[in-house]
């Protein structure tokens, strides 16, 4: 399997992770205050929305990616 092949492949899955899950979220450690030894730092949590468009331009990027590497082969 090519490298195009596996590059369209992840581009399919990404875009369907991307429509079915629609956000994801990562912790984010913020130091708020450092006083002398006493540090306070602050765990947030972050969320990020995937736009409906991204998923589906990631989805026909890859299928465009598979339907050129078909024709070369």
């Amino acid at each position: 399997m090519g490298l195009v092949k596996i590059m369209a492949i992840v581009l399919i899955v990404a875009g369907l992770l991307g429509l079915v899950y629609g956000q994801f979220s990562y912790p984010k450690e913020t130091q708020e205050a450092k006083i002398g030894a006493l540090e306070l730092t602050v765990k947030d949590t972050q969320t990020v929305n995937i736009p409906v468009w991204a998923g589906v331009a990631a989805m026909v990027a890859g299928c465009g990616l598979l339907v050129v590497a078909g024709k070369n082969s």
